[in-house]
């Protein structure tokens, strides 16, 4: 049997050549405001993105910064790469699992991911990997899909979600906010705008 993170990196690499188009409705009337807002927060100069799938945060990249970009997938990645290219950004980008990053403890002043925790096998792993790789008074900052707090909606998430993982490889019920809490950050903020069932979340160390 397969283990759940490499079904879960097969489906993106299954879909990343039509990722941007699957997303493009959504990502114009909705994410792209998000994300935006998300990257406006960062307040540091080493940031480390999480997930950067085919790129879709490079045109909110700070100016000067030092960045950093992983993802599981390697068609994912390939996306990345093009568009990198095309958009002339400065980045590095590596792949690899949040589950176990790479890097020694406390090298980032930013950790930074939208939509990753979803589709992490345990995220509870991947977020002690943020905690570790974050310096002491750094930031991490989220952008992430949870379950809705109201219970009808919550039952159709709950419904909906095993084609959904199927589909897309992503999980649309999980309490993320309750798994951050638990992972000994020193402080979870919610950002006041956020909705129901989308999230910006600011943790620090």
């Amino acid at each position: 049997m397969k283990s759940d993170s490499l079904a879960i990196k097969q489906r993106y690499d299954r879909i990343a050549p039509y990722f941007d188009g699957f997303q493009a409705i959504m990502e114009g009337f909705f994410y792209r405001r998000w994300r935006k807002k998300l990257w406006t927060k960062v307040n540091g100069i080493h940031i480390l993105e999480i997930g950067v799938g085919t790129g879709k945060n490079f045109d909110f990249y700070p100016v000067d910064a030092q960045i950093t970009a992983i993802d599981f997938s390697p068609a994912m990645l390939k996306q990345a790469e093009h568009k990198k290219i095309r958009k002339a950004v400065t980045v590095t980008l590596n792949l690899m699992d949040v589950q176990s990053l790479c890097y020694a403890d406390n090298t980032f002043d930013v950790v930074i991911a939208s939509f990753v925790f979803c589709s992490v096998a345990s995220p509870q792993k991947g977020l002690k990997e943020l905690y570790r790789v974050c310096r002491p008074g750094g930031q991490i900052l989220l952008l992430e899909q949870v379950v809705s707090s109201k219970p009808l909606f919550a039952k159709v998430m709950n419904i909906i979600n095993p084609v959904m993982r199927v589909v897309m490889g992503a999980n649309i019920n999980r309490n993320t906010i309750k798994i951050i809490k638990s992972c000994g950050f020193s402080f979870v903020r919610i950002d006041a705008d956020s909705s129901d069932i989308f999230k910006l979340i600011e943790a620090g160390k």
